[in-house]
């Protein structure tokens, strides 16, 4: 029988009525003819409750004994949607991480997934039982402690068990439709897609859309795993196709410019009058990775002697302060004249796979910007997407303007 895995997040399992409806989901499949795999997070607001509790217990916790704790969430929707699923004729039963088992690195608290036994899995199917699986967790095959995948983790735990079972595809249901063009609270015009590629959704996905965790895109990607993005809300016995992620191969016409994002979790930092010589980039840039602080747009401007530079680039808001900290500590061996930096500032970003193929996709949206006084800060582009800097204040106008400029507003 064709296999199937179907992943649901916190808001379809908030409650046991939101439980039972996820079955009828599920029994739906079923009775299609597959052997399914379900991968279920932690009810709506359980892993947050978790987490408070570990903090309030101690603020320096044993990152093993956090994982211990906050892997539990999964553990009761799991246990509960099998007893839905009985109580509708449909055998099942729970799995937890270690039981399959999910092998995974012993990074507690962002482990990353090693190795899938699926033969546990299999025999399941052979009795006819849907498995439903607790996601984000896993265990050390070495130390035997569970393990948890960090935020978003389930739908990571979705696609690897999709990839390990030979699934024909993997259904994420989440509590929108599918994937946008962008956010539709910015733009109403804003339309669900029917395809988007493996590429496209990853830069999406790192670029600020929030449908679906980065890891989970790029496993998608790796073992080629068809993935749908799908509404739990909608009725079971009617249930919209959601926006398929796929090969580009597997997409007949594609636009030029699919989707426009945009992150508000940046800050810009600029150092001015950096020496201009062999080294300063690895000084400027080591102790900042040496602390795990991810640096995205880089811009250098040589002064006009071209002894001197001044270097911006961005941080994670989030580290900003923490960013300073450490640039203050190595002014010394950096040899800067000032440092400035800002937070109220967003990047907003055209991601389409036909970039690849016409030219001037950025240069004419850099005039669209310009025409409507928006100033830009900094630009990075890559093959499919580039990104600009700009002011918070101008996201809206930003956003709604390239959404229109590459024809997304038009069904």
């Amino acid at each position: 029988m064709p296999r199937l895995v179907m992943k649901f997040g916190g808001t379809s399992v908030a409650n046991v009525d939101r439980i039972r409806n996820v079955a009828r989901h599920v029994a739906r499949e079923v009775a299609a003819g597959y052997d399914v795999a379900v991968i279920v997070s932690a009810m709506s607001g359980k892993t947050n409750e978790l987490v408070d509790w570990v903090k309030d217990a101690n603020a320096l916790y044993d990152p093993r004994e956090y994982d211990a704790v906050v892997a539990s969430g999964e553990l009761v929707t799991a246990g509960l949607l099998a007893i839905a699923l009985q109580k509708d004729g449909v055998k099942a039963r729970s799995w937890q991480g270690w039981q399959i088992p999910v092998v995974t690195s012993d990074a507690h608290g962002s482990a990353r997934i090693a190795e899938i036994d699926p033969k546990n899995l299999e025999a399941g199917f052979a009795k006819g039982e849907v498995a439903v699986i607790a996601g984000f967790q896993g265990v050390h095959a070495e130390t035997g402690r569970v393990t948890t995948l960090g935020r978003g983790g389930s739908d990571t735990s979705a696609v690897a068990v999709a990839a390990a079972i030979g699934a024909e595809r993997c259904d994420i249901y989440t509590d929108v439709d599918g994937v946008y063009t962008t956010d539709p609270r910015i733009v109403p015009k804003a339309r669900r897609m029917e395809r988007v590629t493996f590429e496209e959704m990853l830069e999406m996905a790192s670029l600020g859309a929030k449908v679906l965790q980065v890891r989970s895109v790029e496993l998608a990607m790796v073992h080629r795993v068809p993935t749908t993005v799908r509404s739990s809300f909608d009725p079971p016995d009617a249930a919209r196709p959601g926006t398929l992620i796929c090969d580009e191969d597997d997409i007949v016409e594609q636009q030029i410019i699919t989707g426009i994002a945009f992150s508000r979790d940046e800050a810009q930092i600029t150092l001015r009058r950096v020496k201009d010589s062999p080294g300063v980039a690895a000084a400027i840039f080591g102790p900042l990775a040496d602390a795990n602080i991810n640096v995205d747009m880089i811009i250098q401007t040589v002064s006009g002697d071209q002894s001197t530079t001044d270097m911006t680039f961005t941080v994670p808001a989030s580290e900003y302060q923490r960013s300073r900290a450490i640039l203050d500590e190595a002014r010394t061996q950096i040899g800067y004249a000032q440092i400035e930096g800002a937070t109220d500032v967003v990047k907003v970003s055209a991601i389409g796979v036909g970039m690849r193929s016409h030219a001037g996709v950025a240069a004419k949206a850099f005039r669209a910007l310009a025409e409507k006084g928006i100033n830009i800060r900094a630009i990075t582009t890559s093959e499919i997407k580039f990104s600009v800097l700009i002011d918070a204040a101008y996201t809206e106008l930003a956003v709604r303007t390239l959404h229109s400029l590459y024809g997304l507003d038009q069904a």
